[in-house]
């Protein structure tokens, strides 16, 4: 995929190369071989099209024909649903405990997006702070692995996945957790950063993409990134 449009199947996501919602869908698409294409586009300034198909103004979009899917976790239990075999449980009750832990994994990523934009240092420990209790709690959660629910690749592991691979980034900068303090979660991370739908999942140029957008900010993050 890398970012290039391949042959779609009559799906077509919308969204920005850095979208880490966006993201989500991407590994749930590749990691059931499922035909789509994607489209990029600069969120500063949309063309015409976005803006009358997108109701909140928001990224990202799956086109389904002339249909139009907003909102990335119902993006994403459509595509689980009209491409079998099913990633969420089939139990009721652990199917609603996975829906969860994806929205704390939204919640997180709202974390890191004021650890990106902290204004000064006090703002950005705050943040870091934040979000190492949140990823204490999902330690807790987690089992022996290799995957949320155990053996079988779940929506969970494609909601977490994009956090997990840009705090790996942001590791030397901001060590918010580590394989010492959260050895489950760093094993999770460690298997799901190497599954190639998560590793292609990304255009190639991102790592470097994620630190211009770092330095764009100009914050505190940006600093110490200057700084290393």
């Amino acid at each position: 995929m890398n970012g290039k449009e391949t042959q779609d199947g009559g799906l077509e996501l919308v969204s920005f190369k850095l979208c880490p919602f966006v993201q989500r869908s991407v590994i749930t698409l590749l990691h059931k071989k499922a035909r789509f294409r994607i489209t990029y586009i600069d969120l500063a300034d949309p063309p015409p099209w976005f803006r009358e198909i997108s109701p909140l103004g928001k990224v990202p979009l799956l086109r389904v024909g002339d249909a139009v899917i907003f909102e990335s976790a119902v993006i994403n239990e459509y595509i689980d649903e009209t491409h079998p075999p099913p990633l969420h449980p089939a139990d009721p009750l652990r199917r609603a405990v996975n829906r969860a832990w994806i929205e704390f994994g939204s919640e997180c990523l709202g974390d890191l997006y004021r650890i990106v934009t902290a204004a000064d240092e006090t703002a950005l420990e705050k943040a870091c702070a934040t979000l190492r209790g949140k990823l204490e709690r999902m330690e807790g959660v987690l089992g022996e692995g290799p995957f949320f629910n155990g053996e079988a690749f779940s929506l969970v592991d494609a909601a977490w996945a994009p956090l997990l691979m840009r705090l790996e980034l942001l590791r030397p900068l901001v060590p918010v957790y580590g394989p010492e303090a959260l050895p489950r979660l760093a094993r999770w991370s460690e298997v799901l950063l190497a599954a190639p739908e998560v590793r292609e999942s990304v255009v190639p140029e991102f790592e470097t993409l994620f630190r211009e957008h770092i330095l764009e900010r100009g914050g505190a993050l940006a600093a110490r990134l200057a700084a290393s």
